[in-house]
């Protein structure tokens, strides 16, 4: 076995998922690599309360452990690293910025990854877990729509966001504002990056990254 190499991936992009807590800052976010799942919240239903929702978190950090390990004890050129967090983009049917008034959402969860980790190391890791859940008699639905993306983001606006989602308004208020004061417009999905866990941790211990692209606006 070679010699094990250690990625810092949480240092490399520090500036991308611990930003300010009081002012918005603008960055441009690189092409990453992801494993990413979609789906849709049930109506009437929050996402912390959403069974899918927990199954794709579930699918993301599970297949994101197995690649790990996969990587760190290859034979050739091992690769050790700390698992990225958790990311979501949100929409709603009709498109827009406003999710503050939707009660439909439709997400793609999704956690970065090295980009040492080929597809082929990935379609073998989930097909792996997929084996190991259906023989333990666990639903596979959220791993089977599991995927390996490459996601370029561009020029961006971001604040980490403290405490509980239901007050994420003031805070995207605050992104407003800073936009439409530079002359820029939103595009493409709201996007969030949880520094805690969503399924968990207590709301008022919350800590998200809210990001949104943005464009010059017309």
């Amino acid at each position: 076995m070679g010699d094990l190499v250690r990625l810092d991936l949480r240092g490399q992009f520090r500036h991308l998922y611990m930003p300010s807590t009081e002012e918005v800052v603008e960055v441009d976010v690189p092409e990453m690599q992801f494993a990413m799942v979609d789906g849709e919240i049930e109506k009437g239903v929050s996402p912390r309360d959403s069974p899918y929702f927990a199954s794709c978190i579930g699918a993301l950090f599970a297949l994101s452990y197995t690649l790990k390990f996969v990587s760190k004890r290859r034979p050739v050129d091992p690769i050790d690293y700390k698992i990225m967090a958790l990311e979501g983009l949100w929409t709603t049917p009709a498109g827009g910025v406003d999710y503050a008034v939707s009660d439909e959402w439709s997400y793609t969860l999704m956690i970065m990854q090295p980009d040492h980790i080929t597809e082929e190391m990935f379609a073998e890791a989930r097909e792996k877990l997929r084996a190991k859940r259906a023989k333990e008699g666990h639903p596979t639905f959220a791993l089977e729509g599991a995927r390996l993306e490459r996601f370029a983001e561009g020029r961006c606006v971001q604040i980490m966001h403290l405490g509980p989602y239901l007050d994420e308004p003031r805070t995207l208020e605050k992104m407003a504002a800073y936009v439409q004061a530079r002359g820029y417009e939103f595009h493409g999905p709201h996007h969030e990056i949880y520094l805690s866990d969503p399924r968990t941790a207590e709301p008022d211990h919350l800590k998200t990254v809210l990001r949104h692209a943005v464009r010059p606006a017309g």
